[in-house]
């Protein structure tokens, strides 16, 4: 078992200000990641409706494709896999994995589980709106078996999951 923190780098996002003064129809844009770009039940979000400016950007947090983002806030803890570069606003937390522990699928999964699910809930500070910030993610205890085991766990909880969809 080890730290999510001593694994990973993780880092919230950052939001320009105000977001109106920096949304541009530019090709030349960023994408900018928002909640609604995630598809229902998807794990991966794979483009972006809106971009911000190259300024925009240097004022945000820029991320790269096999970077899981968390949202931090509201339905906090729920992962996604990008598949696109773009920058990501404060109410994100970015997991990267420079030192390639773990299968993104098996942490997929693992970030999806009851067990993770309660100690984010049960750190997440709020009296009605709950949020999760870095320091939180960073004491996440979590099993970090071998990368093999961790590929066969991914392909077993994707299995089950498609069994239960197709219920």
């Amino acid at each position: 078992m080890s730290r999510l923190g001593d694994l990973m780098e993780i880092e919230r996002g950052g939001s320009p200000r105000p977001i109106s003064a920096f949304i541009t129809d530019d090709v030349n844009g960023i994408n900018w990641i928002k909640i609604g770009d995630a598809a229902i039940g998807s794990k991966f979000i794979t483009s972006t409706r809106e971009k911000i400016t190259q300024e925009g950007a240097k004022r945000s947090r820029f991320v790269y494709p096999g970077d899981f983002i968390i949202s931090n806030s509201m339905s906090f803890g729920r992962p996604y896999i990008l598949k696109t570069t773009g920058c990501i606003h404060d109410g994100w937390v970015v997991l990267r994995n420079p030192a390639k522990s773990f299968d993104l699928d098996y942490l997929f999964w693992l970030i999806t589980s009851p067990q993770i699910k309660l100690q984010f809930a049960q750190s997440a500070g709020g009296a009605v709106v709950k949020n999760l910030n870095i320091e939180k993610v960073k004491k996440a205890v979590v099993p970090v078996p071998p990368l093999n085991e961790q590929k066969r766990i991914a392909e077993r909880a994707a299995h089950f999951s498609e069994i239960i969809s197709a219920l």
